[in-house]
């Protein structure tokens, strides 16, 4: 029997512990652990990184099927374990579109066979998300998948009564519906945020209020049914506020907001660098800063990267042909310390809420986002918060490299990640 022993980790950055992993399950937390009785001990020397519960992202493109030329399901799970995460659910925007049993069940048996990270698919909301018909909600939810969150993704349900018909189907099992707040008449031809840059730079504005008058329709509806819904990469202060507003009147509704969205404004896009376009755009520092804080007193619920990886050719372009979409699993967690934890916003037992208790709750991933404590499952992720470096693109585990960081120096590096007490990464390397 093999035993694993992490000594001297500061648990969701508290005092120096030892925590001690038995087969799949930790098997205890304390001071001056042994592992007496196990014929193999691998013992973990933590020096006082922070030992957080596995990363949970509810919102990542995998690509598989259909555009394995930018990822699969196994390069996006390699990547998630290099970022510390160890389960993430998979946006419905294949090809095929997943809005059936057997397209989930197939990304599902792929993320199983993978080995470095659980994956979920999500499922399409409507079919092929032409926002028409609603797709096999019920089935793919009775699947070997065992879909609980849906989401039209990369489109929005524009249809109030689609919608409207969605919520109340998913309710019946406890189910979510993840909108994409993206009103299409409003951003026809968008391509940055609407404002002064984009004034400046003489490219097409896409307004705030594109956003924030679906996010109003869609809390409405979900009160009307008694439904839940979880709004995808909220963007702008008017839509923190209309969240606010949704949960002091009841109204089940979740948010998240994307890493990038929490560092970067739409200054950058005065570069013309294809890298900064992404879907909702980025914003003002005014909007920036009102995302900071709605995730700091839980207004926004979680943090989630819309990991987007696209293929070189469809990056470096000009700008206005070039895809939406950054990657972002590597450097999550790095920028979150950045922007939440060395501003003194959130402390590491806040990142560990907002990163993988929340976003397992609201997905009901079993066995993830759980304590850091005896007899709860063994994923685990350790990070060295005292280190900086600069993102080098070129090692990451993704198929893709559209990130905005490249060359930019980052806080923190994640140096092991357990899935169920198998170590994925071991002082940063893949195993």
């Amino acid at each position: 029997m093999s035993k694993i022993l992490i000594r001297g980790a500061k648990v969701l950055g508290g005092e120096p512990q030892d925590v001690l992993i038995d087969g799949t399950v930790i098997d205890a937390v304390g001071r001056n652990l042994s592992a007496e009785g196990a014929e193999v001990v691998e013992v973990v020397e933590a020096d006082g990184k922070v030992l957080l519960p596995g990363l949970v992202d509810l919102h990542t493109h995998l690509r598989e099927p259909g555009r394995e030329d930018s990822e699969t399901v196994l390069t996006g799970t390699r990547a998630a374990a290099s970022g510390g995460y160890t389960n993430v659910f998979a946006m419905a925007n294949t090809f095929p579109v997943a809005d059936t049993a057997g397209v989930v069940e197939q990304v599902w048996r792929l993320g199983q066979e993978s080995g470095y990270c659980d994956v979920q698919p999500i499922g399409a909301v409507t079919v092929g998300l032409e926002g028409a018909k609603l797709a096999e909600l019920g089935a793919m939810h009775e699947s070997a998948a065992g879909v609980t969150v849906f989401s039209d993704d990369g489109k929005c349900v524009h249809d109030a009564v689609i919608m409207r018909r969605a919520l109340e189907y998913v309710k019946a099992f406890g189910g979510v519906v993840a909108q994409h707040a993206q009103e299409p008449r409003l951003t026809e031809g968008a391509q940055m945020n609407e404002g002064v840059v984009s004034a400046e730079l003489g490219l097409g504005g896409w307004p705030a209020v594109a956003e924030e008058s679906v996010i109003a329709r869609d809390v409405l509806l979900a009160e009307h049914v008694g439904s839940r819904v979880h709004i995808c990469h909220l963007s702008t202060a008017g839509s923190v506020e209309i969240v606010r507003w949704a949960k002091s009147r009841g109204i089940d509704v979740t948010a998240e907001v994307t890493p990038h969205h929490l560092l970067l404004t739409d200054e950058l896009v005065r570069s013309y660098n294809p890298v900064y376009k992404v879907n909702p755009p980025l914003r003002t520092e005014r909007d920036v800063l009102a995302l900071r804080e709605a995730l700091a007193d839980g207004t926004i619920d979680i943090v989630a990267t819309d990991h987007a990886p696209h293929p070189h050719e469809d990056k470096d372009c000009e700008w206005a042909a070039a895809a939406m979409g950054m990657v972002g699993l590597e450097t999550a967690l790095s920028v979150v310390q950045e922007t939440m934890v060395e501003t003194g916003l959130l402390d590491w037992a806040g990142v560990a809420d907002r990163m993988s208790s929340k976003p397992a709750q609201i997905g009901q991933a079993t066995g993830h986002g759980r304590p850091v404590s005896a007899g709860e499952p063994a994923n685990l992720t350790l990070v060295d918060t005292e280190y900086r470096g600069q993102v080098d693109p070129a090692g990451f585990a993704s198929r893709s490299r559209n990130t905005p960081y490249e060359g930019r120096e980052l806080p923190g590096r994640v140096t092991h990640t357990w899935l169920r007490g198998k170590a994925t990464l071991v002082d940063g390397k893949l195993t």
